[in-house]
């Protein structure tokens, strides 16, 4: 298959660059200055250019915060631009796509893993335009749109929370990280691999949670970034979010569930304690490089 990836210069579109071709795959990374998401005819001619199999949108304003005083902006990144390539997908009844979104779709009040089904209900900014891209893909392609969710996303490739820690771990003492916030550490690369399989298996299209299986805090994340990494985890303090006040709201519990993953025979990504342990060594071989 020939697959065209938007958002290639993320976190999720590298390592998707990086196996798609392992699995035997062609694929084409775009991201900005060469497409503009949010422009029909920047979209229409990379979709003519590349004529793909399959096209994934990682592409998006993630910027948590300031999607608070730039909702119009993170609008049109994460709801128009969305819309606008399943708009220009429509005419093109072959081609499958796949929509990345969030745990932030949730208001993160919930006691149990949030279900595929469950309707949105999102408490910040970037939730509510991420959940406007989501209604795009699945109103304007039903049969072909699938709506990937993630979250806690970390990767050997840009910023994320893993690097932050090891950063930190270096620099200070002790390091206090937030132990009332609740989720799901996803390496981008186990992601890629689940994307790969879920189109490949011909699953029907909808909303599918692409997040590693168990679930921590952030506190108990850190301190196993720590003792993987060599360092004594007794250095990570836990903390209140509280203590932290920031523009947009945290979700404190963004647990996702898996349920969709086995209606279609396709296993769900694994245990987050598994992954990270693999991860980890690549991670840390890339802060070296």
């Amino acid at each position: 298959m020939r697959w065209l990836v938007f958002g290639a210069n993320g976190q999720l579109g590298q390592d998707l660059l990086e196996i798609l071709p392992i699995a035997g795959h062609e694929v084409i990374g775009m991201d900005l200055p060469q497409v503009d998401i949010t422009e029909t005819a920047s979209v229409v001619a990379a979709l003519v250019s590349h004529m793909p199999d399959v096209v994934v949108n990682a592409a998006a304003f993630t910027a948590v915060d300031d999607a608070e005083t730039n909702e119009s902006l993170a609008l049109r990144v994460n709801g128009v631009g969305p819309g606008v390539i399943a708009e220009a997908l429509i005419g093109m009844p072959g081609v499958r796509f796949v929509q990345v979104s969030t745990d932030y779709v949730f208001d993160g009040s919930a006691r149990s893993p949030y279900q595929e089904e469950t309707p949105t209900c999102a408490s910040s900014a970037y939730g509510r335009t991420k959940a406007v891209g989501e209604e795009e893909v699945l109103r304007k392609l039903p049969q072909n749109g699938y709506v990937v969710r993630t979250a806690w996303l970390y990767s050997a490739h840009g910023s994320n929370f893993v690097k932050t820690m090891l950063r930190l771990a270096r620099e200070r003492d002790t390091v206090d990280v937030v132990a009332d916030q609740y989720g799901q550490p996803t390496w981008s690369r186990d992601l890629a691999a689940q994307i790969e399989a879920l189109v490949c298996s011909g699953a029907p299209a909808g909303v599918f949670h692409g997040t590693s299986s168990g679930a921590t805090t952030w506190y108990e994340f850190a301190r196993q970034i720590f003792q993987l990494a060599g360092y004594d985890p007794q250095r990570v303090h836990p903390t209140t979010t509280d203590r932290f006040p920031r523009p947009a709201p945290r979700p404190a519990y963004s647990v996702l569930g898996h349920a969709k993953w086995e209606s279609v025979g396709i296993p769900p990504i694994r245990d987050w304690e598994y992954a990270l342990a693999d991860a980890l060594p690549l991670i840390l071989a890339s802060e070296q490089a």
